[in-house]
């Protein structure tokens, strides 16, 4: 017995029948549960809904572009080109994973999400005015899943069935290997213009402006020096629930800059408006005082509830001595975690402590052991011992008389900053750790290739993990080189609960979930785990503002403003520390 899911979304002026078909349904689809939001919800709480249109920003970007087109493979796009596509239904970001309507006006689901119909809004619009349709919906699925971004090409291939039901409404349904996700990833679809590409190769790189519908167009740009982009004054969906209070800038520039050294004494000087800081070290001592009062520069920390990077120098258990646990916690417990934390990176940090750092998917841990580094390596030493390590003349040798050494790689110095300090203490248990500083294609052809002793790297998860998880853990792909089982981890309990995240019914088993196989993750000792913060660094010029809300996932620059523009009254943001 299937259970139809329709949403349905008002447009500027309803009818009084099409209002009062509206009231009993459903509004929004969400991974597990129900939204948050409902047809009544005029704008997201994390929002200020009178924000002020108008105003310029400038914001740095690294490097170059030579392509207009961000889901092709082939070359480099332009920063922000999100800014300029509609997708079938938008993405919120106060809640794990929901979705709400936007090409799609409404859709229909089954109970068991094998299929869904989506019903185009009749008032999408490309730029050029012309209506979006059911041709455009079908072309944009049939090209992204040949030719677009390989996750794209993975979801889209789950599809068995496309059939186009008149010119405002289109139905998929998913063949065999689809899970409770797929339906939540294909409405992420961004809708391409079936006139422009269709006579034009889609899969190549390319500087001329394609067709576009989001709320910003592009006005000019220039290879390697920047790209702006303007804001669309007749957006066709400016007032849906969950765009109002976002895109308020008229201009967004970014501006390209050959490093982030350069970028930020840019910033520093003035000529940027807005700049998000992923260094400690940077964030704590590169800002000048006087720089920062010369140009009404505001630093602020702002708080999020989203999964940190899982950092940490990544054991490959497919190499002894790494196959063996003791060996791996021994390892562990030799890293000066507090002394990194205080030295380099200036106390702000916090240790990482599971797979899903900052977030309730975490494993409820008990152990708060608070031992001396001489303590932790005297335990480490006993460990050691037990899997045959003994010393001997000064070094670890096996019975085999090999000594125990081993490389680490490392991609930037502020990785082999940490790296040396954990030199330091495996010296005085008798290893030798060599510790390699590679460029980034290097870096990541030994990564891709599973060619490491050790590495220093990271995985990400989301609020709502799925199939990605079989990704980070499982035996296939450990198995197999390019895919993102850095430790090499097969354990079939593990890989049971990996399989499990996708399909499971509700946020509650979810997170259950989650909880457990963290848990196996943490007893496994893949990793020696380094830091995380569970804060947003960001500066900007004190004219802009943004909501006092902060949402789960953390800032939400779409939502800020210029708040030169603010009308006599409002009220501007409040800091938040």
């Amino acid at each position: 017995m299937y259970r139809l899911i329709t949403l349905t979304l008002l447009i500027l002026f309803p009818t009084a029948s099409y209002a009062q078909e509206s009231i009993n349904t459903q509004y929004g689809i969400a991974m597990h549960g129900e939204p948050k939001y409902g047809i009544e919800d005029t704008h997201l709480d994390y929002v200020n809904p009178d924000t002020p249109k108008g105003g310029t920003i400038k914001i740095a970007s690294i490097g170059s572009f030579d392509t207009l087109n961000p889901y092709s493979i082939k070359g480099t796009a332009a920063e922000g080109l999100n800014l300029v596509y509609d997708r079938l239904m938008r993405r919120v970001w106060d809640e794990p994973f929901t979705m709400y309507p936007l090409v799609a006006e409404r859709i229909e689901v089954p109970e068991d999400r094998s299929s869904i119909t989506v019903h185009i809004n009749p008032a999408a619009r490309f730029h050029d005015g012309s209506a979006i349709t059911a041709d455009d919906v079908t072309f944009s699925f049939e090209t992204l899943k040949e030719s677009g971004r390989p996750n794209m090409r993975q979801i889209y291939k789950l599809v068995k069935t496309v059939e186009k039901r008149g010119e405002q409404s289109v139905y998929f349904e998913f063949g065999e290997g689809f899970d409770q996700e797929t339906v939540m990833i294909l409405t992420l679809m961004p809708i391409l213009s079936k006139s422009y590409w269709e006579d034009r190769t889609f899969d190549q790189t390319t500087l001329e402006t394609p067709l576009l519908n989001g709320p910003y167009k592009i006005k000019d740009f220039e290879p390697g020096r920047y790209i702006t982009y303007e804001r669309v004054k007749d957006y066709w969906a400016k007032d849906l629930m969950p765009h109002v209070g976002h895109y308020n800038f008229d201009e967004i520039t970014y501006e390209y800059y050959r490093d982030d050294t350069v970028a930020l004494e840019a910033f520093l000087s003035g000529a940027l408006d807005i700049r998000r800081e992923w260094n400690a070290t940077k964030w704590n001592t590169a800002y000048d005082e006087n720089a920062l009062k010369a140009n009404n520069i505001v630093k602020q920390a702002l708080p999020h509830g989203r999964p940190e990077r899982t950092r940490g120098f990544i054991f490959n258990t497919r190499r002894a001595p790494f196959d063996d646990v003791n060996v791996r916690k021994a390892l562990d417990m030799a890293f000066d975690f507090e002394w990194v934390n205080t030295n380099l990176l200036h106390g702000q940090y916090r240790r990482i402590d599971s797979y899903f750092p900052n977030s309730e998917l975490s494993a409820d841990i008990t152990d708060n052991e608070k031992r001396s580094i001489r303590e932790r390596l005297r335990s480490a030493g006993s460990l050691l011992d037990e899997s045959g390590w003994t010393i001997k003349d000064g070094k670890r040798v096996n019975q085999s008389g090999e000594t125990f050494a081993f490389e680490l790689i490392v991609a930037d110095q502020e990785q082999q900053k940490i790296a040396l300090n954990l030199q330091r203490s495996l010296k005085r248990l008798g290893i030798d750790m060599h510790v390699r500083i590679l460029d980034s294609a290097e870096f990541q052809n030994r990564l891709l290739a599973y060619d490491y002793d050790m590495v220093a790297h990271h995985w990400q998860s989301s609020l709502s993990p799925g199939t990605e998880q079989m990704l980070y853990w499982g035996c296939e792909a450990a198995k197999q080189q390019g895919r993102f089982n850095y430790a090499g981890i097969c354990d079939p309990e593990i890989d049971t609960l990996a399989k499990s995240v996708a399909n499971v019914k509700s946020r509650k088993a979810l997170v259950e979930t989650m909880k457990a196989l963290d848990q196996k993750l943490l007893d496994g000792q893949y990793m020696i785990p380094l830091y995380y913060i569970g804060k947003d660094f960001v500066a900007y010029n004190d004219q802009i503002q943004h909501p006092e809300i902060t949402p789960l996932y953390g800032m939400v620059m779409e939502s800020w403003w210029n708040g030169a523009l603010n009308r006599a009254g409002d009220n501007p943001s409040k800091p938040q520390e």
